[in-house]
């Protein structure tokens, strides 16, 4: 059985994930074989809130070039999870501004 803090690895603080904040709106890297259902109680679990709804998206990795030598960074998971609008946000997001 996986923890939450297996399944959540860490936030993503771009600036169009700082923009989505205005939407309750929050991005974090996920481990690749956790599902939409787990992450949202990963997240209900971590930081006490209400997710409405989880969007996943698997990241290609990039190809990267040292020299002549080429090779490609690791593919990832991303998870964009929407809370519902009486929640709360999330502390960790809302110190970034």
């Amino acid at each position: 059985m996986k923890t939450a803090h297996d399944i959540i690895i860490k936030p993503i603080i771009t600036e169009s994930s700082m923009n989505n904040m205005a939407l309750k709106k929050y991005t974090f890297k996920v481990d690749k074989d956790a599902n939409k259902i787990e992450i949202g109680k990963a997240i209900e679990q971590l930081f006490g809130v209400k997710v409405d709804k989880v969007n996943t998206m698997n990241v290609r990795g990039r190809e990267k070039r040292v020299g002549a030598n080429k090779g490609f960074t690791p593919s990832w998971k991303k998870a964009i999870v929407t809370l519902k609008p009486d929640s709360k946000g999330i502390e960790f997001f809302e110190n970034m501004n």
